[in-house]
């Protein structure tokens, strides 16, 4: 798989990455490391790879290099539609690693979201009150799994604990929710609104009522 991964790499591309993923000192992905590989030929590898096991890829999850981190947890999502509770344990046990905001986006859905569907969730609410960023991420993120099936509760729960963060990455990530919230019941997300919105910040907000009406969004700003 590394040597897969060093075939594509591309340095150009790599810096360019490094700037968007905010690596520098004091930055949210501060020490975060590059090649350059492309998320569709992240997936091509995670493909060929799939059989590899947890065992074998725990040291690839302990990478400093971020694509190798990235195809783990392709890998992972696939896994877990085989046995999700084996890879969500797993997951949980080396969260750490899931340390940029892509990390999270692309596998906390399918991974825990999935796992705890018809389950206890309340490792979620422990998640959100994190002093971590990409843990609360995983929290919010997570909901995404039941917003698809039509469940909000946890959601609007977890968007609600969140709403005084003070990472624009979790404004973005609450705001999001909410957005896809409100895809499916939109007088779900206008009364969330309607409670919180003189406290959100503004970001939150923008996120959230980005598929209003025009009318409607410049209200909700003013």
């Amino acid at each position: 798989m590394r040597a897969e991964l060093v075939r594509l790499a591309d340095p150009a591309k790599a810096q360019v990455l490094q700037r968007f993923f905010k690596t520098g000192k004091g930055q949210y992905g501060e020490g975060d490391v590059f090649i350059g590989v492309t998320v569709p030929q992240s997936r091509q590898v995670a493909v060929r790879h799939a059989g590899i096991s947890l065992e074998d890829v725990k040291g690839l999850l302990y990478s400093k290099i971020h694509e190798e981190r990235l195809v783990v947890l392709l890998i992972l999502v696939q896994k877990s539609k085989a046995d999700p509770e084996g890879v969500a344990q797993f997951y949980i046990s080396n969260m750490s690693q899931v340390n940029n905001w892509d990390l999270v986006d692309l596998s906390a859905p399918r991974i825990l979201g999935a796992y705890l569907e018809g389950r206890d969730r309340s490792i979620l609410y422990r998640l959100a009150a994190s002093g971590k960023l990409w843990e609360r991420r995983i929290a919010i993120i997570a909901t995404q799994h039941f917003i698809r099936k039509g469940d909000f509760v946890d959601a609007l729960k977890i968007s609600e604990m969140l709403l005084e963060d003070s990472h624009d990455l979790m404004h973005k990530a609450v705001g999001w929710m909410l957005r896809e919230v409100g895809k499916r019941d939109l007088a779900a997300e206008d009364a969330f609104l309607q409670k919180h919105r003189k406290k959100m910040p503004r970001t939150a907000l923008r996120y959230a009522i980005e598929r209003f009406p025009e009318e409607k969004r410049r209200a909700y700003m003013a």
